[in-house]
This record gives C-alpha cells, sequence and structure tokens, in this order.
C-alpha cells in the first residue's frame, strides 16, 4: 500500500470506471475531431478501449493498493493528422491527482500536455509493453506504449513522493529504463536531451538528478506536510506550504529554467490562490511575492487575488 499512515483514503474519485484496476484508475479518450472524415472513426475506438486496458489491467507495482488508493488519472489523445498510413501525429494530455486528507477535494500531482506523440496504429494490433523489450519490434508501435508506461510511472512516482520523502524513486528509476531504451524513428521525438528543454528525458532527469533531491522534499511538504494537515491544523499547514514555495523559490534561483518548475506549478493558480486567500495578511503578502516571482504567468493573478 502506497502509505499506511495515512488511515484509510476517501473512496471519492475524479471518475468512476468498470474496469477492474490494479495501481491506477484511469481513464483514456482518444479524440480523432481533427482528422480526414474519409477515415473510419472506429480505429480510434478500438484503440481507447486498447489503452484503457493497458493503463487500467497492467500490474504497474509489486504493491497491494485497495479500492480507495487507486491513483485517478485521465489521458486525452488528441489525434491531430496523420502522416502517412496507420502513422499518426497526436498531444497526450495527462492528469492525475490524489485525495486530501479529511476532505472531499482532490489535488492535481500532474496537469500536463506532451505535444510530441507520434505512434504506428492498425486496428487490433496487441497494445502491451514489455519493459525489457522497450523498442518492441516495430519502433513506431511502441512508442506508443512506451509513452503511456512512462507516464504511468511518473504518475506513480509523484503519487508516492507525496506521501512519503522520496516515495518515487523506484519508479522515476523505472521511467528512466524507458527513457534510456526508447523506440527511435525520423518521426519520434521526445525522449532525448538534444529534443528540446522541456520534454520526457528533461522532466525524468529533473526527478532522478540528485543535485534536485530537494524537490522531492518539496513535493512532500506541499501535499503531505501542508495539504493533508489543513483540516486539522489549518495555520501550521499553510506555513509548511509557504515554507515549501520558498524552496522552490531558492531552488529555482540556482537552477534557472527547469521543467521540473513549471511541471510542479501547472495548473495549480486556482488552488495556492484559494490556500492562501484565507490565510493571514503576513502570509499572504509572502505567497503573493513567491508566486508571482516563480510562477510568472499567473502573476497578475497572484497580486489581485492576494493584495
Amino acid at each position: 500500500m502506497r502509505n499506511k499512515i495515512f488511515g484509510i483514503l476517501l473512496s471519492a474519485v475524479l471518475f468512476s470506471h468498470p474496469l477492474v484496476a490494479q495501481e491506477l484508475q484511469a481513464r483514456v479518450n482518444v479524440v480523432a475531431s481533427r482528422v480526414n472524415s474519409t477515415v473510419d472513426k472506429k480505429i480510434f475506438v478500438t484503440l481507447q478501449t486498447q489503452l484503457n486496458n493497458l493503463m487500467n489491467n497492467r500490474k504497474w507495482t509489486s504493491g497491494t493498493f485497495q479500492q480507495n488508493e487507486k491513483i485517478t488519472c485521465s489521458f486525452i489523445l488528441n489525434i491531430e493528422s496523420i502522416v502517412a498510413t496507420n502513422i499518426y501525429k497526436a498531444s497526450l494530455t495527462i492528469q492525475a491527482a490524489r485525495p486530501v486528507y479529511n476532505t472531499s477535494y482532490q489535488a492535481a500531482t500532474v496537469n500536463y500536455i506532451d505535444p510530441d506523440v507520434s505512434f504506428k496504429y492498425v486496428e487490433f494490433q496487441p497494445v502491451e509493453f514489455n519493459e525489457n523489450r522497450v523498442q518492441g519490434t516495430d519502433a513506431a508501435a511502441a512508442n506508443l506504449t512506451a509513452i503511456f508506461a512512462y507516464y504511468a510511472y511518473m504518475i506513480i512516482g509523484l503519487d508516492y513522493d507525496s506521501f512519503s520523502p522520496k516515495g518515487g524513486e523506484t519508479y522515476f528509476r523505472k521511467a528512466q529504463n524507458i527513457v534510456n531504451n526508447a523506440p527511435e524513428g525520423s518521426n519520434i521525438s521526445g525522449w532525448r536531451v538534444f529534443d528540446g528543454s522541456r520534454n520526457r528525458y528533461w522532466l525524468n532527469e529533473n526527478l532522478i538528478n540528485t543535485r534536485y533531491n530537494v524537490i522531492h522534499d518539496i513535493i512532500y511538504a506541499y501535499y503531505r506536510s501542508g495539504l493533508d494537515q489543513m483540516f486539522d491544523k489549518e495555520t501550521d499547514a499553510r506555513n509548511n506550504i509557504l515554507q515549501a514555495l520558498a524552496q522552490l523559490q531558492a531552488f529555482n534561483k540556482e537552477n534557472a529554467n527547469t521543467m521540473i518548475l513549471q511541471f510542479f506549478l501547472q495548473g495549480k493558480a486556482e488552488e495556492l490562490i484559494g490556500l492562501f486567500k484565507k490565510g493571514t495578511v503576513d502570509q499572504k503578502e509572502k505567497a503573493m511575492a513567491i508566486l508571482s516571482e516563480i510562477d510568472v504567468i499567473n502573476a497578475s493573478r497572484y497580486r489581485q487575488e492576494l493584495r
């Protein structure tokens, strides 16, 4: 179980799903509204079913998860174009959340869009993942399952990190194995250091780089020492979150332009505003100063809402 000390968590989840799950309670949607109408859309329905089966029925860890411990997550595979026969270009939206103790609130752990998803798919072909043969016999086909497996491990790792200090390392290493053995091809990108500064390589690198170990402390402090304490110790919890944000600010000054900073803050503006709006004047001022610096895109919102 991912955290015994958390007690009996909420049975409320983001989505209800009829599949028998292992660690993940996932919903995968394949959207093909941009694809030419001459293409038989039934193929995408089949793909959606197979991806749901992969994510929900495969056992990703050696642990035992009770129903209320399963990690709620969603994936939207947005097919953008057909590159060649059976070859598709897409983006993938990944979201995951975990329950906050003593509330019905689900706090996001992942809220990210991966723009570099290209793959080959022939209807009814097996959609399976083998961590010992990440590249498979057909790199273009294997790329899709490698990407989904990568994010499964990242979601699990971040979830574990939020419940215990550095608890997700095992799963970040599993994701690293996928990065190191990723499929290669002319249309495949996002796995390599030179594919840009915001991709699967860099996200994983930031989470396994020992130089950035403080990130794991920040994740734990934000969720476990912060959000989980809001019901019983609201003032202390808010101060713990403020301290975590101050650590994130210091991290950013020492390690500018890392992907993990943007990844951690993605989609958290509303949550952070809600947390500090009820705080003391001092807490609001400190939060506004820190957040305006590290989350520049939402700086005006913080100044307006927390002044």
